[in-house]
């Protein structure tokens, strides 16, 4: 299984954190998936203009087709003014309308307060929905006080993180099986 966790912003360093934390235990637990980190601080990431995202190059052709290719995905976002930022929803333009389709996607937020916790059901879980991925329910909230010199602290995060990462896998897993199961129907 091809598993991409994507750091969404270029600004910050806590859902960096996040993201690696969660590659560290995908790693550990699961040896056997490809683990793809695509932190966007690192790419120069073109601006959507509606092309299909086979026809851009560099960076931007880079992260689009690793995505597609990704079985499921681990998306960490911080949230900025109640929303997640512009890269983030820039990437998502980049890519077509069912780029999810057939893809497991769980997230994790990072916010500076609690206020914003729901901003992942009113935001972020309505594209992925309208991408047709199979969203996991369940998403990790961390907030500005779960951090300590660049770790996290909060043994009740580490647990979350944990279980998304088995989440994750188990739904990617079942989906997979009822497509081929449903592929098996037909006789070509």
């Amino acid at each position: 299984m091809k598993i991409v966790a994507l750091a969404g912003s270029i600004v910050g360093s806590k859902t960096k954190i996040a993201i690696h934390k969660i590659v560290e235990l995908l790693n550990e637990k699961y040896p056997e998936h490809d683990v793809t980190i695509l932190d966007l601080a690192q790419y120069n990431i073109a601006f959507s203009d509606g092309r299909n995202y086979v026809d851009y190059e560099g960076d931007t052709k880079y992260v689009a087709e690793t995505i597609m290719a990704a079985d499921a995905l681990v998306i960490g976002t911080p949230t900025f003014q109640a929303s997640i930022p512009a890269t983030l929803k820039n990437i998502f333009d980049l890519l077509p309308v069912n780029a999810f389709r057939d893809k497991t996607v769980s997230a994790i937020v990072t916010a500076g307060t609690s206020k914003h916790y729901l901003m992942v059901e009113q935001q972020l879980k309505p594209i992925l929905a309208y991408m047709k991925a199979h969203i996991v329910p369940t998403y990790v909230f961390i907030e500005e006080k779960d951090f300590l010199r660049k770790e996290i602290v909060n043994d009740d995060v580490l647990f979350r993180l944990e279980r998304l990462a088995e989440d994750t896998v188990m739904v990617a897993d079942a989906f997979a099986e009822i497509r081929a199961k449903k592929d098996a129907e037909y006789d070509f």
